[in-house]
């Protein structure tokens, strides 16, 4: 499974995952820095990747569809990024289950 890391989340995050052993990209490494939220969407289509995101947009239009990319929506108040990479990659298995779940949209609070 691919995750795609959006502009808004610290790059660290997609080296943090390769390190833990999954694929991962930032959406600056593809180019897409100032992508569109259509954009981004597409190439998370188009890569069957899971689109991780603090954008509440992206939950919504995948709710309101039948297809599209899974979303991991981050929800977490104002923490460093050290604090939230610790806390994605300690939830990484249950978030892995969710994904395995076919779960449209998983939601991260940050516990």
């Amino acid at each position: 499974m691919l995750f795609l890391i959006d502009a808004q989340l610290p790059a660290a995050l997609a080296v943090a995952f390769r390190q833990a052993g999954c694929e991962a990209s930032h959406v600056v490494d593809l180019g897409l820095a100032t992508a569109t939220d259509g954009q981004i969407w597409e190439e998370a289509v188009a890569r069957s990747a899971i689109l991780v995101t603090k954008d509440r947009d992206f939950a919504l239009l995948r709710a309101a569809r039948d297809d599209g990319p899974v979303i991991l929506w981050i929800r977490v108040g104002n923490i460093d990024n050290r604090t939230l990479i610790a806390r994605l990659l300690r939830s990484l298995p249950q978030i892995q289950s969710a994904i395995k779940r076919r779960e449209a949209i998983i939601e991260f609070v940050g516990k």
